[in-house]
Formats: structure tokens, C-alpha cells, sequence
């Protein structure tokens, strides 16, 4: 049974670093995040190895053990996310993101009146389950890191009888996420401009949110990810704060190996030094392999826009600690 290793956390904290020094570990295997959108065009979509996504022999070794497992891959369109395969109204009663037990139970009764949902969720864990396992057949590695971060799509994750799921839950402060949501493309991609948006360039702009915006996106992804802890038992998850990342990686990887049951001693000194074949952040296009703490908040943030973020989610930054 191979063990998904869930990273549970709001977008641009983090995840794609974490993800990559899993994957620095001969036991562990990531590539992104396994519901796998948001690629854009998928025949110039650069893999983080350096060749085009299509053109990758992993991935291509990746598509031939899933055709093993009765199921096909097509990277432009790989039905991995609980949306695909849904009608109107399935896709809108899964658009809220997760709330507390009743109300899921009573989203779970409405999508229950849909003829589609059956065949929705069974192709889900289908899917998935076939996913993980080709990355583990073709790495090597019992333990595959999924860096979807979505709460609603943990939880239905959680119901594949084949999976040990295991949570890492990460944190970061709330005004240095809001940073990334009002300029995506200087704040959390690459440092080659040339590479930005997918690896096609570009200044994302149609992404780019107000402060206030972006404090209330931050704020309501960390509601849902509490929401998903508190459906779990105590040792099916762990803790890990992105400023202590990147203080003292080496320490704070020990505990999450630790957590993975995977010995942090295998784990290679340098996380560039190993293949990686991962979607998604910009960053994984870059070769540095030094983990920096990345505080532009502070310098970059007005006092106004620090007084709309304190209004819209002072209160839960100040809850994790962040002062």
C-alpha cells in the first residue's frame, strides 16, 4: 500500500519547496500536484528536468503504467481533479471549500441526488489511486507527495481504502502569501522572467489580486485546511511552519521524514542534485539550491496595505503566532 504524503496549506506557501526536499529522498517521490491544472499549453509546458512535459521520458513511463492499470493519461486533460468528469451541478455544489462536518454532510446528501456523482467520485479514486501508483512503480518510492493543498480534495481522497494518507499541514505568514496573490508573477515564480507563467513568460497578470483580496483568499484556505485537520487523528498529521523551513531545513525535513516513516539520512544533501519532474510553482525552473527565507512583505507592503490585511485576517495570523 503506498502512503500520499498531502500537503495541506493555502497556495505560495511553500509547497513546492517542501515538496522538492521530499523528494530529495530516495523513498519519497514528487512531481507537484497530482490533480494536475492550471498547466496552460501543455505542449510548451517545460517539465522541471528541462525537457518539454510531453516529450519527458518519466512522464512518458509515467502514461505507460497507467495504461497498464486500465487507465490512459493525457497531461492536457488528466481527470485527476474532483471536478472532472462533473456536470453543472455537481461542479457547483463542490465549488464552496470545506466547511465543518454538518454542512459537508449535507453537501454530501445533495451531490448524492446526482446520477453522475457515483461515476464522479468512483473515476476520482480511480484515477488517483492509478496515478500514485504508477509514480511509485516507476521511482521506486513508497511514499508519493501530492502538493494540491486543496482541503475538499483531501477529503475525498481520504475515502480510497488503498491509500495510508498522511498530512503535512503548512503555514506561512499571512502578509507574505498576500504579497504573491497581488503580483504572482514577481513574487512567487521563477527568477527568469523568461520562464514566468508555465515556463512560457509572461506577467500573469489576470491572477493578480487587491490586498484585500488577497488577505480574505489567504484567510479563507487556512479556515478550510482546519476544517480538514479536525477530521483527522492526531498521528495522520504533522505541523510545519515555512519560516522554520527555511531557518533550519535539515531539522524541520527530519521530523516530517520521521512522520513518513522514511529514514532523513538517505535524504541527498543538496535537493538540486537529484531528478526532479515536477508541475506547477515557477520555482521549480530554478537552480539554486539554497532554501531562503523570503520575507519581501516587509519592505513591500504599505502600511495601508497592512491595516486592509489586519482587517480582513489579522485575527487568524496573530492565532498562528505571527505578530
Amino acid at each position: 500500500m503506498p502512503t500520499l504524503a498531502y500537503i495541506l496549506s493555502a497556495s505560495h506557501s511553500g509547497s513546492t519547496l517542501l515538496a522538492m526536499l521530499l523528494n530529495s529522498h530516495p523513498g519519497a517521490c514528487s512531481v507537484g500536484e497530482l490533480k494536475l491544472t492550471s498547466l496552460g499549453d501543455v505542449d510548451r509546458y517545460p517539465c522541471s528536468c528541462g525537457d518539454l512535459l510531453r516529450s519527458c521520458p518519466f512522464w512518458r513511463q509515467v502514461s505507460a503504467a497507467m495504461s497498464r492499470r486500465g487507465v490512459s493519461l493525457d497531461l492536457a486533460d488528466a481527470h485527476t481533479s474532483l471536478n472532472a468528469g462533473g456536470t453543472p451541478y455537481t461542479r457547483r455544489l463542490l465549488r464552496p471549500l470545506l466547511r465543518p462536518p454538518f454542512l459537508e454532510k449535507v453537501r454530501d446528501l445533495a451531490l448524492g441526488l446526482s446520477p453522475q456523482w457515483s461515476r464522479q467520485i468512483q473515476s476520482f479514486r480511480q484515477r488517483n489511486l492509478a496515478l500514485i501508483e504508477s509514480l511509485s512503480e516507476i521511482s521506486g518510492a513508497r511514499v508519493i507527495v501530492d502538493s494540491s493543498k486543496l482541503g475538499l480534495r483531501l477529503k475525498y481522497l481520504l475515502t480510497i481504502a488503498q491509500l495510508e494518507v498522511k498530512v503535512i499541514r503548512l503555514i506561512r505568514d499571512g502578509r507574505g502569501v498576500a504579497l504573491t496573490y497581488t503580483d504572482p508573477a514577481q513574487y512567487a515564480d521563477t527568477t527568469n522572467p523568461a520562464l514566468r507563467g508555465g515556463g512560457t513568460g509572461g506577467g500573469r497578470e489576470r491572477e493578480r489580486l487587491s490586498i484585500a483580496a488577497a488577505a480574505r483568499e489567504w484567510r479563507r484556505s487556512n479556515e478550510e485546511a482546519e476544517n480538514a485537520i479536525r477530521t483527522l487523528k492526531p498521528q495522520q498529521w504533522i505541523e510545519v511552519r515555512y519560516e522554520e523551513l527555511c531557518a533550519a531545513p535539515g531539522t524541520v525535513l527530519s521530523r516530517v521524514f520521521g512522520h513518513l516513516n522514511l529514514e532523513p539520512q538517505q535524504a541527498a544533501a543538496d535537493f538540486r542534485s537529484v531528478a526532479h519532474h515536477v508541475v506547477g510553482n515557477g520555482m521549480r525552473l530554478d537552480t539554486t539550491s539554497e532554501v531562503r527565507l523570503d520575507e519581501r512583505w516587509r519592505s513591500s507592503l504599505s502600511s495601508g496595505d497592512l491595516r486592509q490585511f489586519e482587517t480582513e485576517a489579522g485575527n487568524l495570523n496573530r492565532y498562528y503566532g505571527y505578530i
